[in-house]
């Protein structure tokens, strides 16, 4: 066990920096909004979903319903029902561990199992298993340490708000610096646009996501020829 623990943790070195920032911030965005310090912990332990965290906190303060909430976690976290189509074969044999590593399975996670198996000799399952916990426990540490820092110091929160935006914008800007083919960053801000006009600033965001899903569903073929050109 001790091997798999030391090889997933070098494995995942590289996403410390960003789970702790982003933690942090989910943390601090939560206690600026009102909500004691264990609700950023209860929420990163059970929820564990990334950007989706951010967006629960306005759903939250702003009284979202059930069936907005639910429409809108489907919608942001949809790519994971690809990414675990692909972790089928890898997670057959999982056992005991199979559930946690399916609720555990992050951008950051699948990126780091699909890069490549576990090292020789090591138990496969244990180390995919130690991959995904040492990434959650990041998480939750960042989640964790973000409201008992802004509890403990005096810290003027006006603007906090505006960290989700933030992470948006960059994620968004480094995606278009990146990418091939540009086809699906435009598809996303020419719907929202539209969206935006038609239903206003507080009732956009789903019929918006939901024309850029169809949207990419229609001209996926295009997609990908122009993927495989390049």
């Amino acid at each position: 066990m001790r091997g798999e623990r030391k090889a997933a943790f070098v494995k995942t070195v590289p996403v410390i920096a960003s789970y702790l920032v982003l933690g942090f911030g989910f943390g601090v965005l939560l206690v600026s909004r009102g909500y004691p310090f264990y609700w950023a912990l209860l929420i990163s332990l059970t929820v564990y979903a990334g950007s989706m965290q951010f967006v629960l906190v306005d759903l939250l303060t702003g009284g979202a319903g059930l069936l907005s909430t639910a429409l809108m976690t489907l919608l942001i976290n949809a790519r994971h029902l690809f990414y675990g189509i692909s972790m089928l074969e890898r997670y057959q044999h999982a056992g005991r561990k199979k559930p946690y590593l399916i609720f555990a399975l992050t951008d950051e996670t699948y990126s780091l199992l699909c890069a490549e198996d576990a090292p020789a000799g090591l138990d496969r399952y244990r180390y995919y298993f130690n991959v995904s916990a040492l990434g959650h426990f990041y998480w939750v540490l960042g989640s964790l340490l973000g409201p008992l820092a802004g509890t403990a110091l005096p810290w003027d929160f006006r603007g906090v708000e505006f960290s989700m935006t933030a992470l948006f914008v960059v994620v968004f800007t480094q995606q278009w610096m990146d990418a091939r083919d540009r086809l699906p960053a435009v598809i996303g801000l020419g719907s929202s646009l539209i969206c935006l006009l038609i239903f206003g600033p507080g009732q956009f965001i789903l019929p918006a996501m939901g024309m850029i899903l169809l949207l990419l569903t229609m001209l996926r073929g295009r997609t990908l020829a122009g993927e495989a050109k390049a």
